[in-house]
C-alpha cells in the first residue's frame, strides 16, 4: 500500500500540473485507490489454488487459468527474491540510497541481473516440470477439491449486487455537485 500511496500522489500531482480541475484530480486519485485496494483485498484473501479451481469450474480453458495462477504466484516469489538479492548486495557494501539519480539507477544493476537470471532459471525449471507431467496431453482434467458456495459467499454476492445497484441509482438519479471553472477567452477585436 505504501507504493500505491506514492503512485496515487503522483497521479494527483500530474493531473494538477496538466490542468485537470481539482475535483477531477481528486476523483481520479480516489478511483485509483479504490481499484488498488479492491485488488489487494482480493489477492490477500484468495489463494492461487482456489483461484485456479474457480476458473476451472467456470470452464475457463486450463491453459489460461494455469497461466494466470502462475503469474499470481510469480509476483510474491519475485518480491522475496528481490529482497534477498538486495540484502545480499547491501551486505557486500552496495549503497542504494546515496548519490545522484544516475548513480542510484546504476546501483540497481547488480540487483536486476541476479533477478533476471533467477527468473530465467525458474521459467526453465517450470517448463521442464510441465513437460515431465505431460501438460496439455488431456483435455478433461479432474480436481481433488470442488469449490462450493457457503453462507458468507451468498452474503458477499448479495452485498456486491446491492452496492452495484446503489451506485447505478446514484449515478442516474442523484444530482451530484459539479465544479464549473469559468474559462476566459481572449478578446479578439478591440
Amino acid at each position: 500500500m505504501k507504493g500505491g500511496l506514492l503512485l496515487g500522489i503522483f497521479i494527483f500531482i500530474m493531473n494538477s500540473i496538466f490542468g485537470t480541475p481539482m475535483a477531477l484530480s481528486i476523483a481520479f486519485t480516489l478511483r485509483f485507490f479504490a481499484i488498488m485496494s479492491s485488488f489487494s483485498f482480493f489477492f490477500m484473501t484468495t489463494s492461487a489454488d482456489d483461484l485456479g479451481l474457480a476458473l476451472d469450474q467456470i470452464h475457463v480453458p486450463y491453459s489460461i487459468s494455469f497461466t494466470f495462477t502462475t503469474a499470481v504466484r510469480l509476483v510474491p516469489t519475485m518480491a522475496v527474491d528481490a529482497q534477498t538479492v538486495v540484502d545480499a548486495q547491501r551486505s557486500r557494501g552496495l549503497e542504494l540510497d546515496k548519490g545522484n539519480l544516475v548513480k542510484r539507477v546504476r546501483n540497481y544493476i547488480p540487483i536486476l541481473i541476479p533477478l533476471i537470471i533467477s527468473a530465467i532459471r525458474r521459467s526453465v525449471e517450470l517448463a521442464e516440470a510441465l513437460e515431465s507431467r505431460a501438460f496439455g496431453a488431456t483435455e478433461h482434467r479432474t480436481a481433488i477439491v470442488t469449490l462450493k458456495l457457503h453462507f458468507a459467499d451468498y452474503i458477499a454476492i448479495i452485498g456486491t449486487i446491492l452496492g452495484i445497484a446503489l451506485a447505478i441509482y446514484v449515478y442516474f438519479r442523484v444530482p451530484l455537485p459539479t465544479v464549473v471553472i469559468p474559462i476566459q477567452l481572449p478578446k479578439l477585436f478591440g
